[in-house]
């Protein structure tokens, strides 16, 4: 069995933000279930962590779970917690309606630093992301430009975006583009 490898490991990018993608990969499973059943909620715990609101992610440690639909949820796990966080919750769901899958090799995940990293967003996601919008902690799935993606903000000036193995170049040449110098808009602070 080979070790995971994050998709475009390494890739990173200088512009008026940082676009880099994640350096080491990342434990992602996807939780299909009934979001107000007390299940899951138990489940999550045993995992400590919280049950996220309607567009909101959740973050203990080093672990994170995102609110992705009406009946889904996305667990981000260092990818060595990968095995023991999907063996705790198909232990902790067992006779409940739920899936539980790993699309941590379908997945890529990319990091946008800097003062104007909700601007470099703004240009190719349909989201409003003005500070008195779009705070710490919001999450969103969306598109960013004709692909399908998630995006969070987990402190000032610092967020990320998930997207598709299969699309994970793309994403990073639009977020490039979109931060190169000269390009700044000022949407959000002024330049």
């Amino acid at each position: 069995m080979s070790d995971p490898v994050a998709p475009l490991t390494g890739a990173s990018f200088e512009g008026y933000v940082t676009v880099s993608a994640a350096t080491a990969p990342m434990g992602m499973i996807t939780i299909r279930a009934d979001l107000a059943d007390p299940a899951l909620a138990q489940a999550l715990a045993a995992t400590s962590l919280p049950l996220p609101g309607q567009r909101r992610i959740e973050t203990t440690g080093d672990a994170s779970v995102a609110w992705m639909s009406p009946d889904e949820l996305l667990v981000l796990v260092p990818h060595g917690q990968l095995g023991a966080t999907m063996a705790q919750l198909n232990a902790a769901l067992s006779g409940q309606h739920a899936l539980i899958v790993d699309v941590s090799d379908a997945r890529a995940l990319f990091h946008i630093r800097g003062v104007h990293a909700a601007e470099v967003l703004a240009k190719i996601c349909p989201v409003d992301l003005a500070p008195s919008v779009f705070g710490i902690g919001e999450m969103r799935r969306t598109r960013a430009a004709q692909v399908a993606c998630a995006l969070w903000q987990s402190a000032p000036g610092e967020f990320h975006v998930i997207c598709f193995r299969s699309v994970a170049v793309y994403v990073f040449d639009l977020l490039k583009t979109s931060a190169m110098q000269g390009a700044e808009a000022g949407l959000f602070h002024p330049a």
